[in-house]
């Protein structure tokens, strides 16, 4: 009894990892088939950062007031906060962008560069530690640099048709995508998983200096609405692209809060 446990708990965190990538790409694959629909991204990313508040408001005000110790929070953090939704919204809007150049595909195998720009700047702000003889520090480098290594193939190298017979007599040319918005698309994808990386870093930070992630969660929700609807009022001036109607746009925006919501959730319970 004792060893089906362990082995449930051993297979529980993978099935969680998979399940999740599952469900992104879903989000993702769902969202590319809206803008084919003709719902524009900024407008997207804009209406969810505003739901995901409006749903996390009232839970985060009942939670604080049911605390006997509060957090306080300071004009630092609020300013960290700021930039948190800053870094958080721009790498949302880079990676539906990239998405609408190319496909859900490509974001999730370019998906694969976070661990790598993560631990790479946790060396850098001396978060973590780099040990040479280590085995771990050995293998968290061969890793980051196999994964940078395969986004850029994956970015300027496309591939051809694989059902395409007249293709396998042509000459492979490595690193010359089949379309110039492909490799677009990967850029800015690259970019995105940078910010993530450092939204990941810069949360640490401010968490060291303000334990409460449920409230953290709430005021980078309320900073990256207040500048994703800034942004999209410049980029989108025209009112009939913000009408929200009964169809796709409107069952990608609340599935995409759902999962945001519960997920964050999850987190800072944990």
């Amino acid at each position: 009894m004792r060893r089906r446990w362990s082995f449930y708990m051993d297979i529980l965190p993978v099935i969680v990892i998979i399940g999740n990538e599952c469900i992104v790409m879903g989000l993702l694959t769902l969202f590319k088939a809206a803008t084919l629909e003709g719902m524009n991204n900024h407008v997207f990313v804009a209406y969810a950062y505003a739901v995901c508040t409006f749903v996390l408001l009232p839970v985060t005000l009942f939670t604080r007031r049911s605390r006997v110790v509060l957090t306080p929070l300071s004009f630092s953090i609020i300013c960290k906060s700021l930039l948190l939704g800053a870094i958080g919204s721009a790498s949302q809007i880079l990676d539906y962008i990239g998405v609408n150049y190319s496909s859900p595909t490509l974001s999730s195998a370019i998906g694969n560069l976070v661990p790598a720009f993560t631990f790479i700047l946790a060396v850098t702000f001396r978060m973590e530690k780099l040990a040479i003889k280590s085995r771990s520090s050995n293998a968290k480098v061969m890793g980051s640099i196999i994964s940078i290594a395969g986004a850029f193939v994956l970015t300027f190298y496309k591939g051809q048709s694989i059902l395409n017979s007249s293709s396998l007599h042509q000459p492979i040319k490595f690193f010359k995508s089949v379309d110039s918005s492909w490799a677009i698309a990967g850029i800015l994808l690259i970019v995105d998983k940078f910010l993530v990386s450092l939204w990941y870093i810069l949360q640490v930070h401010i968490l060291k200096e303000f334990p409460d992630e449920l409230s953290l969660v709430l005021l980078y929700s309320i900073s990256a609405t207040i500048i994703s609807t800034f942004v999209a009022l410049l980029s989108v001036p025209n009112a009939s692209a913000w009408k929200i109607r009964l169809n796709l746009s409107l069952i990608c925006i609340v599935s995409t809060v759902s999962y945001t919501t519960n997920y964050c959730n999850y987190l800072a319970k944990i």
